[in-house]
């Protein structure tokens, strides 16, 4: 194990030792595959930095560092690398891998987040991008073609680096989304039955399977929902709700059953409401992320009284009218 890739992410690295660092890796392969494993295990234990406490996620990277130095845990260490859940947090290494590692190889990057996390990070043409939970992101390590693609699966915002000369491609499902300079917000589970966009600022098309016949061209202001093959173009009602890049989750007037959907999608869990007359109660309100799916159901259980019961070994959450054994 590299024990100078360690201490550049503890922090521990001088400045004379990080360059040369840096300039080892342009010519040493295994090197600086082994910068990238640690850069993604480093970003992984550090979504808690997102939320949560810089100082945990230190800690627990410094605990996991020493188990993969061992023998006994090399198995642990496969595991981690191969399902975890790899979050890149905008740290100055990430720019300059893009820009010197992979000079002659634009390969495609994949970046998930987890439930009940967010992520956000810069791709080499300067645009950031804000993704939510169990959202997947796929894109390229540098903009080769005439246009720059990438694949959204769940929810993301972006604010697009202006560049005239490559259009900006977003594809999710059957839609795609072109715009040349933007800030916009597009939803787009594939458990859901439908698709919206959400533009901030600029302009862009959006299209499905590239029919051009088939597409509509929205202005700041503007949200399109895709749903059945249609197409409805309406007015964003609740420009709070885009915090969620921030770690908030902010609900306008909004029915219960729509509320659960979302929650069900941030937080991987199931939510079953066995009394029909619960759905359509109305909420207005924010929550933080970190707060958690049961602390949030706790809140809203204040105001609309229901039984919560959760059944932890199945990740189900059953909601019921409220009685006298409320949970």
């Amino acid at each position: 194990m590299e024990d100078r890739i360690t201490k550049y992410f503890l922090g521990e690295l001088g400045q004379q030792d990080t360059s040369e660092l840096f300039h080892e890796m342009k010519t040493d392969k295994l090197l600086r595959t082994e910068f990238v494993r640690l850069q993604n295990l480093y970003a992984l234990t550090h979504l808690s930095k997102l939320s949560v406490n810089e100082e945990e996620g230190r800690e627990w990277y410094e605990r996991l560092m020493h188990k993969l130095n061992t023998n006994k845990h090399r198995k642990i260490a496969k595991l981690v690398f191969k399902y975890a859940a790899i979050a890149i947090v905008l740290i100055a290494s990430t720019f300059f891998l893009t820009m010197h590692f992979y000079n002659n190889n634009a390969e495609n990057n994949k970046l998930y987040v987890p439930a009940g996390q967010r992520a956000q990070l810069t791709l080499q043409d300067g645009t950031n991008v804000w993704l939510n939970a169990q959202s997947t992101l796929i894109y390229p390590s540098r903009f080769t073609a005439k246009e720059r693609k990438v694949t959204i699966i769940g929810e993301a915002y972006f604010d697009v680096a202006k560049n005239p000369k490559k259009t900006f491609v977003v594809n999710t499902q059957n839609v795609e989304i072109q715009v040349l300079g933007t800030e916009f917000n597009v939803c787009s589970y594939p458990n859901t039955n439908y698709i919206q966009t959400n533009l901030v600022e600029g302009s862009l098309r959006v299209s499905e399977n590239r029919n051009i016949r088939k597409s509509v061209t929205l202005k700041p202001d503007d949200q399109l929902t895709i749903k059945d093959g249609q197409m409805f173009l309406s007015k964003t009602s609740n420009a709070d709700y885009f915090l969620w890049k921030d770690g908030i989750y902010t609900f306008d007037n909004e029915k219960l059953i729509d509320i659960i959907k979302k929650l069900e999608l941030y937080y991987d869990v199931t939510i079953k409401i066995e009394d029909p007359e619960i759905f359509d109660v109305r909420y207005t309100g924010k929550f933080r992320q970190s707060d958690g799916i049961e602390e949030i159901l706790r809140i809203i259980q204040k105001i609309q009284k229901f039984n919560i019961h959760k059944d932890r070994e199945n990740n189900i959450i059953t909601l019921t009218k409220y009685n006298t054994n409320s949970f």
